[in-house]
């Protein structure tokens, strides 16, 4: 049965999150911030001034085992905290996983596939010593052009929300503290130094602070803030983003620590609500720190209370005694800088299952004409595979700095948000591990030589072509992006695809992106199945041929949406140093149905080799002041001839005085049904799902009126309505 999100999020904060723990070294009773801020207290209570901020403070880029370690104590005793990269896995370390990347794994839409990723990167970071892992990423996608929207979990707060929540759950089962980013406004490579994301308070509230908030209930243990400016203040000097919203309003008791080199002050980011400066220099490399000395200082000049440096180190403290980690944690043992001093240990485990699998299960499937797919030996006994996006990376799969290469297969985006690749299984190595010598496989991964790919598709009984785009962070720019300079594919893509399909009626194509590009073939009548694959980590081969030869039904669905036309977006990347958020509430599909606006795929879509029938909807309503506000129910039937899985998804329109976009997703459940079968889905909404920021007020408020409950397999596809008055 469904819970609401805060409700399921209270309970598995509480009780459940510790249910998936596998070592006898863990122990087994989640501690509770009150009892983690006692110990703290009591320890933080011993310490000196300088101690204090010691333990704040970042020993410094380049100085350290980890990206960023804080300072030890002695007298009492305190570790220096190791706080290491990515989002997706252990960064800069050997024999770690490289999965599947943030945006591949919320196209799943299976909390159950997420909070396992979760867990496992927990037990890989904790095996390595790692106290923090700088994850997860929730920086909303605002723009399609978004160099960084594949570390987050695309257009939607309230997808965003789950994503992070099942993934904090996951991490901090292993004793580990997850860290939640880029909070917020961090939307965009360009300028991201200098630009001021400058959003009204009922969009930050509902829109970019939502996820966080979520997160929070569940208990993350830090976050932290990025490198823009909100509002004309930086972030991480914020004081009414980070005092007054986050630790205020949404009662945030872990710590805040900055993003490298995204401290600018010493008095306005201590009063203004950072807790820990990382790495600690003023400028990364070059020493120094805002804090150490500086905050020293600024104490003995009254600029800052030794009570607001207490709580910045009990903060810090409590975080480490909320996940248990004064008791056997590892020693640490990667060695960022000097990999090669790094001791041998192993932390992959069984993990790569787990990778291959919510790898297949995030798979979309945008197209399939008359049952093209799954494939058959039988019925496709040669097979091209046409593509640079199908094969191996020249040079070797690590031989980019931090993924960002240019040619190959499209595995993961490129920047801090990567690890190593023990291996990589490309599509080609995929599909001919599972045809298994059953079938001929032929290839080319020239992308620009169109006659030839077209006189190999000629031949074959099905052509597959592969094409991808790629992104990454600021630092690093590829062939001129690093946010997405357009939305096409690179490599000839699109001149490439529609070559083979000219020459093969039995045309398959496979993206493998960092988020939405434009299909100007996507109407050749010989393209008969258009597959999404995402970024898959290192299980990318295997994951597609599952599913390419049906022996996993897809059921991943957009995280985004993919417009027909570039203009119908409604953000591009902004020059300016002023960036006015004047879409206010209508980001991602919830400006495409404001607008009534066509999308090629929308949100939510994603097809599968059964087909699913829907009841009607039944509503309980319990009225507004009740723990649970509405109850709604429907049946689903699989009435196609295979197993499979649907994700039942539920949005709300709110009354019209509410001035809400016309519906908001508020729920969704992956429901695996085997042939000719059929279950009830529940869905529980409460306050959190119902209200809406009350400018005036300052407050969530439920509005009065008219809602409307639409259930269905995407935001367009809705197969029942019911409506009731509040």
């Amino acid at each position: 049965m469904h819970l609401s999100l805060s409700t399921a999020i209270l309970l598995l904060a509480t009780a459940g999150a510790n249910a998936f723990l596998d070592g006898a070294q863990r122990d087994p009773t989640p501690r509770s911030w009150d009892e983690a801020y006692h110990m703290a207290h009591d320890l933080v209570n011993q310490m000196s001034l300088e101690q204090k901020i010691n333990i704040t403070t970042g020993a410094g880029w380049e100085k350290t085992l980890c990206l960023g370690n804080t300072g030890a104590t002695t007298n009492p005793d305190f570790p220096s905290l190791c706080l290491q990269d990515s989002p997706l896995g252990v960064r800069w370390a050997d024999n770690v996983t490289a999965g599947v990347a943030g945006i591949t794994a919320a196209s799943s839409f299976d909390k159950k596939l997420i909070r396992e990723r979760g867990i496992y990167m927990g037990k890989e970071f904790r095996g390595k010593g790692i106290h923090m892992q700088l994850g997860p990423s929730v920086d909303i996608m605002r723009s399609p052009y978004s160099g960084r929207l594949w570390e987050g979990a695309g257009e939607d707060p309230y997808l965003s929300a789950v994503y992070g929540v099942e993934t904090v759950l996951g991490i901090q089962s292993q004793n580990v503290v997850a860290t939640a980013k880029h909070y917020i406004g961090n939307n965009q490579e360009l300028n991201r130094n200098t630009e001021s994301s400058n959003i009204g308070d009922r969009a930050l509230h509902e829109i970019w602070t939502w996820p966080y908030a979520r997160m929070v209930d569940a208990g993350v243990g830090a976050v932290m803030c990025g490198y823009n400016v909100v509002n004309g203040s930086h972030d991480c000097e914020n004081d009414y983003i980070l005092n007054t919203v986050l630790k205020g309003e949404m009662g945030f008791r872990g710590l805040v620590m900055s993003d490298w080199g995204a401290t600018h002050s010493t008095v306005e980011s201590a009063n203004g609500g950072l807790d820990m400066t990382m790495p600690g220099d003023v400028v990364m490399g070059e020493g120094g720190s805002y804090f150490g000395k500086n905050l020293t200082d600024a104490v003995h000049n009254g600029k800052v209370t030794e009570e607001r440096v207490t709580d910045m180190a009990v903060r810090i403290v409590a975080s480490y005694y909320k996940l248990g980690q004064e008791k056997g944690f590892p020693k640490t043992t990667v060695n960022s800088f000097h990999r090669d001093r790094a001791p041998y240990v192993n932390v992959q485990g069984h993990h790569a299952r787990i990778v291959r699998e919510i790898g297949a299960a995030s798979i979309v499937l945008l197209r399939n004409e008359n049952k093209s797919l799954p494939l058959s030996t039988h019925d496709h006994k040669k097979i091209a595979v046409i593509g640079s996006d199908a094969g191996p990376v020249p040079g070797g799969i690590n031989s980019c700095q931090d993924r960002a290469c240019h040619n190959g297969t499209i595995a993961i985006g490129w920047g801090s948000g990567t690890v190593d690749f023990p291996y990589l299984i490309t599509p080609k190595d995929g599909i001919e591990r599972r045809v298994n010598g059953a079938a001929k496989v032929v290839h080319t991964y020239n992308d620009w030589d169109t006659d030839a790919a077209a006189k190999m598709a000629r031949d074959a009984d099905v052509a597959l072509v592969f094409a991808g785009s790629n992104s990454g962070e600021e630092y690093i720019i590829v062939d001129g992006n690093n946010d997405r300079k357009n939305l096409t594919l690179w490599h000839n893509g699109d001149n490439l695809i529609k070559a083979v399909a000219d020459a093969n009626q039995n045309t398959i194509v496979v993206i493998h992106s960092v988020g939405p590009v434009l299909m100007p073939w996507i109407d050749h009548p010989n393209i008969k199945a258009v597959v999404w694959a995402g970024l898959p980590g290192q299980e990318s081969g295997r994951s597609l041929a599952d599913v390419l030869f049906g022996d996993v039904n897809p059921s991943g669905r957009l995280p985004y949406t993919i417009a027909r036309n570039k203009e119908d977006y409604n953000i591009k990347l902004d020059p300016s140093e002023d960036i006015d958020y004047n879409e206010k509430l209508l980001v991602g599909y919830k400006w495409f149905d404001q607008q009534n606006i066509e999308p090629l795929f929308e949100f939510g879509y994603g097809l599968s080799y059964t087909k699913f029938n829907y009841s009607k909807v039944k509503l309980q309503t319990n009225g507004k002041d009740s723990d649970v506000i509405l109850k709604a129910k429907v049946s689903v039937m699989n009435t196609g001839d295979v197993d499979g899985a649907e994700i039942v998804q539920a949005y709300i329109s709110f009354p019209d005085s509410a001035g809400e976009p016309p519906k908001l997703l508020r729920g969704f459940e992956k429901l695996k049904l085997k042939k000719g079968a059929s279950d009830d889905v529940f869905f529980d909404f409460d306050k959190v799902d119902l209200s809406i920021w009350d400018d005036e007020s300052h407050q969530w408020t439920v509005p009065s009126g008219k809602y409307t409950i639409h259930v269905g397999a995407s935001s367009r596809d809705i197969r029942a309505s019911a409506s009731f008055t509040l």
